[in-house]
């Protein structure tokens, strides 16, 4: 690899003569492999060759921390000057990537937060016995690390914990502005984790049960989406783009409005979740923990057909959308929701929220005002639950404007 970067043969000699030779040339290769051009890979051998050798005279390990001042002292650009924060944050990027790879880089000694033993032991649970899916475990971690952060210092254990730190925290967030099903879902996170605490002994089970949860009224809450108009301008607008990014976007939402998908069951996607032969989509249902068959429409099997033969990069990533510069990876679900959300807000679309879950919303109010029955759509939307797709009833449009037509004259 190192003669596809340098011309002189002193030069290519040097690098091959270099600590780590094979082990540099092999992750050089790799990241041809996956997209990255020649000039790039020049600096990132001049980089690699540097650490190579400030590992062999670490003795053959070096920290996060060494590496970061030894990249600050030595990493300068051809005109002297230091490299800007994305090129630093890049060049840094590989060289921790290699070092991994070889097994040397040691991580920075941290103190850990309070109650990683305790939070750990609960995502394990979540994980092995409740069978969560890896999105609501993370979420369900997120939110003790919220409360965790909150508690007066002077808290060291969670027998230490009482109702009145968790009601202040909860009032603190309702203060600052979230709604009452936000509050209602954090609160049932808090009861679920102490719950668990008290069952090992951690702490006392009157701090779960004294939790005291906003009350969710049935069907309480319309959910907001975009008019099947908007729906239809949007989807005409990102097929009119002929740019990488626009063919790319034009599949996810045909994705998302033709079937209701959520963004994570989108990122999911694989090349082979596509059966070309048998023109089905296969797409894996984490909530009820099965594989989900769908005839693969025409309109949404040409927008994909289209991305992969002129947007998709060429690389060894098996998933379907990925970015579209170098290093390439698997779209993640939160830039979905961003790419929608950044779509609908130009078209002038004025939600409350907008994301990618507004057009499964819109997808099962089309699908109400067709004529399907509520079985049919909770089955095409993956629901677990009726319960999930009765709050669709409240949006029957179609209906409500049969009732309001009907003479009641004669009744009266």
């Amino acid at each position: 690899m190192h003669d596809e970067l340098f011309k002189r043969p002193a030069v290519i000699a040097r690098y091959r003569a270099g600590p780590y030779a094979e082990p540099r040339e092999r992750f050089l290769k790799q990241a041809r492999a996956e997209g990255y051009s020649l000039s790039t890979l020049e600096r990132v051998a001049w980089v690699l060759l540097i650490v190579a050798e400030a590992v062999q005279s670490y003795g053959g390990s070096i920290s996060s921390t060494q590496l970061r001042s030894l990249l600050c002292r030595y990493i300068r650009l051809r005109n002297g000057r230091r490299p800007s924060e994305h090129t630093a944050k890049l060049i840094r990027h590989f060289a921790e990537d290699w070092l991994r790879s070889i097994g040397v880089l040691l991580p920075d000694k941290v103190q850990p937060p309070w109650f990683a033993r305790e939070l750990g032991a609960f995502t394990e649970y979540m994980r092995v016995e409740r069978g969560l899916s890896p999105v609501t475990i993370a979420t369900q971690e997120e939110r003790m690390r919220w409360l965790f952060a909150s508690l007066p210092s002077r808290v060291r254990s969670l027998g230490d914990v009482t109702i009145g730190h968790i009601d202040a925290y909860l009032e603190g967030e309702g203060r600052s502005g979230w709604t009452r099903g936000s509050l209602n879902a954090l609160g049932s996170s808090l009861r679920s984790f102490f719950l668990y605490a008290a069952q090992q002994g951690w702490c006392s089970s009157s701090v779960a049960l004294g939790i005291d949860l906003p009350r969710l009224y049935a069907l309480g809450d319309v959910p907001k989406s975009p008019t099947i108009d908007e729906v239809s301008k949007l989807l005409e607008a990102s097929s009119a783009g002929d740019n990488l990014v626009a063919i790319r976007d034009h599949a996810i939402l045909s994705l998302l409005i033709h079937y209701g998908l959520r963004r994570g069951e989108v990122e999911r996607l694989t090349l082979d979740d596509i059966d070309w032969i048998s023109e089905t989509l296969h797409v894996t249902r984490p909530k009820v923990r099965r594989l989900q068959y769908y005839p693969l429409s025409v309109p949404v099997g040409e927008a994909i057909l289209r991305y992969l033969r002129e947007a998709r990069p060429q690389c060894a990533q098996r998933a379907l959308f990925l970015t579209i510069k170098a290093p390439y990876r698997r779209l993640s679900g939160a830039s979905i929701s961003a790419m929608v959300a950044m779509r609908l807000t130009k078209q002038g679309v004025k939600l409350s929220r907008v994301g990618a879950h507004c057009l499964r919303h819109a997808c099962a109010g089309q699908l109400m005002d067709a004529g399907f029955t509520l079985k049919q759509i909770a089955d095409h939307l993956g629901h677990r639950s009726m319960n999930s797709t009765r709050i669709y009833t409240k949006i029957d449009m179609q209906g409500l404007r049969q009732v309001a037509e009907l003479d009641l004259g004669a009744l009266l």
